[in-house]
């Protein structure tokens, strides 16, 4: 409140004289009878600041107020002034008010030379353009409208009814699959502005907020429940999706298999056969039955290897696709590496009396868990009902010293990766006495162990920590002379036999993955293996680039449609779309 005051009364006394020339008679005794003074005497305040720029009116008016203070001071002691605290406290209020009154007069005259060198920029706030502010505008419309069809207060007026469903149909229309204003036609804004007003009507019949509200919550609820639905109609579909085989896809080994069979016996087999057994070279295990990933997987890595001529690719696949893997590395050879497509079928070794899983997949309950329908009902753990858990391919992997007897070190390959770097050094690594070695994924929650093994069984909580480190399939260095030694296969065979009712994990080669190489697995740097390319649109690129090998593991493969745009490149320039089968099947980038 001071504050004001004393800013009004610099407001009023702007155009006074300056106290700077305000002189006084030695004897005088200004201010000493202020006190005693009634209101009607003080006709204007005493607190009086003066302008620098003096006229001369303003001197004369100074000497009369100044001959004024001297006569109402006569006979007053000078000493009464020290001794009144009244007075000294109106002097310190005149003092306040003089120096406030200096800054406001010099302030402004600081702002306007300032202002003269830098003319002050104005700043323009630019409101937040929400560019579909309109699109939901209108799909607001269409809820309020379709909560109106539902009230019984509106329902009963047929014109109200009859109007607000033209009216619906017009902004449907206009809407379209526009997701921004821009997208919208230019009366879209006519029937908005139409629709609000149908809307005000039916607020003026139905003025009811609780039945607006109810129904409100019941479409919230009704929207929720088919958000559920198509989450589940989505993810079924998409694993449905991964387990199909594309056009392109499937003409291609039909053509290489009709061109192998035509072939003399001379010409179906491959050069340097004499390298498949020497240990002292690189050896890269890869089951699959896709032609052209299997290719990808071989180009990629000649194509970044040092010397090419010591790098040996041992490729395994079913019956079906064996004449066209063979057909396709000898009509196009990699490089000077050294191949070898061998059928599974013929591993006569391999049976259901040796290996507990071919007997465990064979049997009608496992049958019946993936091909009986489940009417109404969707399995929680649905990437498990992939039909290649049923494939002993996908098992192969437990069993390479028995597919690879005379070799001491094999780097293993999936199918869905891309090689970025030569892997030669991988040959070099002084594992410490362990079998696997692998990039540990500790960093994704759903590579801990408790994700995969079920530990409300005694046996699995006994042996395992459930937080224990996993680890990735994919790239893996396999130390085959420490896997004889500590009889890895064995351990394999046991733990299978225990799971035999699906009751310590589901199907899938991870989990009995992680159980069977326990503590036996060393870690390698996580720039040899990244993860997530088929499944994880966020995977950092600077990652990628530094990655001696990639991993499209998920539903979401380069060579499928769904296939994550961005990351289907890194495959891709390993393919040759020219090459004269891919032609002839139409399969284009």
């Amino acid at each position: 409140m001071n504050a004001f005051l004393l800013l009004a009364a610099a407001d009023d006394f702007l155009q006074d004289p300056s106290s700077s020339s305000l002189t006084l008679n030695p004897d005088a005794r200004a201010l000493n009878l202020l006190p005693q003074e009634s209101s009607t005497a003080i006709k204007e305040p005493l607190g009086i600041v003066y302008s620098e720029n003096s006229t001369q009116s303003t001197e004369t008016e100074k000497a009369r107020r100044t001959r004024q203070l001297n006569e109402e001071s006569n006979g007053i002691n000078s000493n009464d002034n020290r001794s009144n605290p009244i007075i000294r406290q109106v002097t310190h209020e005149h003092k306040k008010s003089e120096k406030l009154k200096v800054s406001l007069l010099t302030e402004p005259k600081q702002e306007r030379q300032s202002g003269e060198k830098k003319p002050a920029k104005a700043k323009r706030i630019q409101p937040d353009v929400v560019a579909d502010a309109r699109v939901r505008q209108m799909k607001d419309q269409l809820i309020r409208a379709r909560v109106y069809l539902s009230l019984s207060a509106t329902r009963t007026n047929a014109h109200f009814i009859r109007e607000l469903r033209v009216r619906m149909k017009e902004v449907q229309k206009a809407l379209g699959d526009a997701t921004k204003d821009s997208d919208l036609h230019k009366n879209a804004f006519d029937k908005l502005r139409a629709m609000e007003q149908t809307l005000a009507k039916g607020k003026q019949i139905q003025d009811d907020c609780t039945a607006v509200v109810k129904k409100l919550r019941a479409i919230i609820h009704s929207t929720e429940e088919q958000l559920i639905v198509h989450k589940k109609q989505t993810l079924f579909l998409t694993h449905l999706t991964a387990k199909t085989v594309p056009k392109g896809l499937h003409c291609l080994p039909l053509r290489l298999s009709a061109d192998y069979h035509s072939l003399n016996s001379s010409a179906q087999q491959f050069l340097n056969e004499e390298k498949l057994q020497d240990p002292k070279l690189f050896h890269y295990a890869l089951f699959s039955d896709n032609v052209l990933a299997t290719a990808v997987v071989v180009n990629s890595t000649v194509s970044n290897a040092k010397d090419s001529s010591k790098h040996v690719f041992h490729i395994v696949t079913d019956r079906l696709n064996y004449a066209a893997m063979r057909m396709w590395f000898l009509a196009n050879p990699p490089g000077n590496a050294t191949m070898e497509v061998q059928n599974v079928e013929e591993f006569t070794w391999l049976n259901a009396s040796y290996s507990p899983v071919l007997q465990q997949l064979a049997s009608r309950k496992m049958i019946d868990y993936y091909f009986k329908s489940h009417h109404g009902e969707l399995d929680p753990n649905l990437k498990f009902r992939n039909p290649k858990y049923l494939s002993i391919m996908n098992h192969l992997r437990f069993y390479l010293p028995e597919i690879f007897p005379k070799l001491n070190k094999v780097v293993f390959l999936d199918d869905d990766i891309v090689v970025q770097k030569d892997l030669s050094g991988l040959w070099a690594l002084d594992m410490k006495g362990k079998v696997n070695g692998a990039v540990e994924t500790c960093g994704e929650s759903f590579h801990r162990f408790d994700r995969y093994l079920n530990f409300s069984n005694p046996l699995i909580a006994k042996n395992f920590d459930p937080h224990a480190c996993g680890w990735a399939y994919g790239m893996n260095v396999f130390d085959l002379e420490e896997w004889k030694k500590q009889n890895i296969t064995g351990i394999y065979h046991r733990w299978q036999n225990l799971n035999e009712e699906r009751e310590l994990w589901k199907l899938g080669t991870l989990p009995p993955g992680l159980i069977t190489f326990y503590k036996r697995v060393f870690p390698l740097e996580k720039s040899w293996h990244v993860l997530g390319l088929g499944y994880n649109p966020n995977v950092k690129e600077k990652e990628i680039e530094r990655a001696a090998v990639i991993h499209y593991n998920g539903n979401l493969k380069p060579w499928l449609e769904i296939g994550i745009a961005k990351f289907r490149g890194y495959w891709s320039r390993f393919v040759d779309y020219d090459q004269a089968y891919m032609r002839e099947c139409n399969m284009n980038p």
